[in-house]
């Protein structure tokens, strides 16, 4: 029962900005400008449940392709984010010369800007699914791999030490002592880096590659099919939510001891 009064409180929020919103999008002013959340419903239902190739609508029954088309290269992009990542992080992290070789070109790097990039990685790389999959590695490996530096960082001395003097090696220690102690912030990391997966799989799908949401949402824009517009940004930030949630899950297994300790 506290659940459910959470969920419904929850819920307050939401269904006053569907009244509000409603209610905007009625007034003459608005029209053909914002379409109301009914005529959003309407839409997004015949994107997911149409059937594709009736009628002059060029959206009917593509919902499930576009966002399989988006999570798989965002699941590409970020699966060489951690892979990459996060050993380089505890390498920096933990080794002085690594870090004075590394970390400033990682520090210069981090600044440009996902659609700064989009020029090379269309020249590089034509538009292709290889492009959107790199920009979507950029855009998830540096916060992958800066949370990932800090978490090494930050490992107790002392721990380090006691492992040092029991005879651990350099391998042993950065796998048995620095990786655990560092997992907190690497999920934190990862959570970030894959928010920012997912918009520069937008970013990039309305240039670089010719399907996906990100496609969709550009093309919809440019017809004037606002509907698909608005429902296009709620499929990516439930997207968005879900994956998050796939790591929040992942994280309450890893670190379940901390969460014990807590208690």
């Amino acid at each position: 029962m506290h659940k459910l009064h959470q969920f419904l409180f929850g819920l307050i929020v939401p269904v006053l900005v569907l009244l509000l919103w409603q209610i905007a999008a009625s007034q003459p002013d608005m029209a053909g400008i914002v379409p109301t959340p009914l005529a959003v419903m309407d839409g997004f239902a015949g994107w997911i449940w149409g059937q594709p190739g009736l009628g002059l609508n060029p959206y009917l029954g593509t919902w499930v392709s576009n966002v399989a088309y988006s999570g798989s290269r965002v699941v590409q992009g970020f699966f060489y984010s951690t892979v990459l990542g996060i050993p380089l992080g505890l390498l920096i992290g933990r080794s002085k010369l690594i870090s004075k070789l590394i970390d400033p070109m990682i520090q210069s790097l981090r600044p440009i800007p996902i659609t700064a990039w989009l020029p090379f990685s269309i020249a590089l790389f034509g538009i292709r699914d290889i492009g959107s999959v790199f920009l979507i590695f950029l855009g998830g490996f540096y916060a992958v791999v800066v949370n990932t530096t800090q978490g090494a960082r930050d490992v107790d001395r002392n721990l380090v030490r006691a492992a040092q003097m029991m005879g651990c090696r350099p391998g042993q220690l950065l796998w048995r002592v620095v990786l655990p102690c560092a997992m907190p912030a690497i999920f934190t990391g990862l959570r970030v880096g894959l928010g920012i997966s997912w918009t520069a799989v937008i970013v990039s799908e309305m240039v670089a590659v010719k399907s996906g949401l990100g496609y969709v949402l550009w093309d919809a824009y440019y017809v004037g099919r606002m509907d698909i517009v608005l429902a296009d940004m709620v499929s990516i930030g439930a997207m968005g939510f879900v994956s998050d949630r796939i790591i929040v899950a992942m994280e309450s297994k890893v670190l379940r001891w901390r969460i014990l300790q807590n208690h």
